[in-house]
């Protein structure tokens, strides 16, 4: 195991269960085209030179931290890069395309076994120890990479939902992709965590569109894994959950916690499954859009039913949003969520 020491007290404590009253708070895409100071570097670079140049990916990173106070950065990156590594070919246009599918088990033999494709990924560790250089010392780092299913979703369909039909009834193909994929995503965990990282999020965007069985076997069995090779540094998000398949994420042994979408009560969730690890969320990205003085009522409305929870019930909780910062979110928007937030429970 790669032992880390957490930066962030606040989130150190929600890692813990510990009981405080000020929550860490962080947002899925809190670099992105929402935000000036990346839409700056943007007008230079392309989104690949920013991913895979250390150094740019470090002051993509730093700068929401620094404009906003996070408690928490994001290695600045993207999920598909693994499929890159692979031999799928990827380009962004401006939204990324592979330059093949996988159709057949055939389309298999094409790519790279992941003892090579590894190697592809390394820029990532460097991106890690960049950006862990450049944050203040108080600020926790933490990695992602994308779900198995996820990411076996875009590599068959090129996209993250749609029609999943191949995949649902090719079950050997399915076995055999993971065979190569599972292997190489702890690899990517690892260099991640090797770089620095405190913690390695699953965002994992397709899993909510799989029934129980086979979320047991293609999500739950694989993040299993992960969490048991890396104990207390996995966490896990999936957008469009089932409370069915919250209850089989929280039950995965060794997880250090899971993020919830904003259709669900954050107070319920937090009293009914905390205890096991930290859960992320959830106030609702799109209000974000109101103005002002409506999204100072709907801050306080949401916030409300998690002041009513002393300390010890509202323990591991992480502030953030049901999902990612939506493109064109005004950066006052994020201010007031912050402030308001860190003012509620001051």
């Amino acid at each position: 195991m790669i032992t880390t020491q957490f930066r962030n007290e606040r989130f150190a404590n929600a890692l813990n269960l510990i009981p405080q009253n000020i929550p860490p708070i962080w947002f899925m895409r809190q670099a992105g085209r929402y935000h000036s100071h990346y839409r700056k570097l943007k007008e230079t670079y392309s989104f690949m030179e920013l991913c895979k140049q250390p150094e740019l990916a470090a002051e993509v990173a730093l700068g929401p931290v620094r404009e906003f106070g996070f408690d928490v950065s994001i290695l600045f990156s993207d999920l598909l890069f693994p499929l890159e590594a692979l031999g799928m070919g990827l380009t962004y246009d401006p939204g990324p395309k592979l330059s093949f599918s996988l159709t057949s088990e055939h389309d298999l033999l094409r790519l790279k076994p992941y003892e090579e494709a590894i190697e592809g990924l390394k820029f990532q560790k460097e991106a890690v120890k960049r950006t862990r250089e450049v944050l203040p010392n108080d600020v926790s780092l933490i990695g992602f990479v994308g779900g198995p299913f996820t990411l076996m979703t875009y590599a068959s369909i090129g996209k993250h939902d749609g029609n999943l039909s191949f995949i649902k009834t090719n079950q050997n193909f399915v076995d055999k992709f993971y065979s190569i994929l599972v292997p190489l995503l702890k690899q990517n965990i690892e260099l991640q965590l090797q770089g620095g990282s405190e913690l390695v999020m699953i965002f994992d965007t397709a899993a909510g569109m799989l029934d129980p069985f086979n979320f047991q076997r293609y999500v739950v069995g694989p993040i299993t894994e992960f969490a048991n090779r890396y104990p207390k540094q996995i966490g896990y998000y999936a957008k469009n959950s089932t409370e069915a398949q919250v209850r089989q994420i929280h039950e995965i042994p060794n997880l250090a916690g899971f993020g919830v979408d904003h259709r669900f009560s954050i107070q319920q969730t937090l009293t009914e499954f905390s205890g096991n690890g930290f859960i992320q969320g959830n106030f609702d990205q799109e209000l974000l859009f109101a103005e002002n003085s409506i999204l100072k009522q709907k801050i306080k409305e949401y916030l409300q039913p998690i002041k009513d929870l002393d300390p010890e019930e509202r323990k591991g909780w992480v502030a953030g949003l049901g999902h990612g910062v939506l493109q064109f979110t005004p950066e006052s928007s994020i201010h007031l969520l912050i402030d308001e937030t860190r003012k509620a429970f001051a």
